[in-house]
């Protein structure tokens, strides 16, 4: 698995847990809804650090708890 399909999965699995839709998510993090659709659907070619710790702030973990999930034991490096 790549790592943007692993952060797509990961905020996927975290929004099931808390029983929440991605437009919800937008709002309590404070990025757009658009942005967290390019990240889930892939075409944001590299998910920002910053989205994702705003992403982690509105849902009130660290970005440790964020990538501490087996999605991220097995990604394969991309070569740009």
């Amino acid at each position: 698995m790549r790592t943007k399909e692993a952060v797509a999965q990961r905020i996927l699995e975290l929004c099931r847990e808390r029983n929440i839709a991605v437009n919800a998510l937008a709002n309590i993090s404070g990025v757009s809804p658009s942005t967290i659709y390019s990240m889930l659907n892939q075409k944001s070619q590299n998910p920002g650090v910053v989205s994702i710790k705003k992403i982690c702030d509105g849902l009130e973990i660290t970005v440790r708890q964020f990538f501490d999930s087996p999605l991220f034991d097995e990604t394969e490096q991309e070569i740009k």
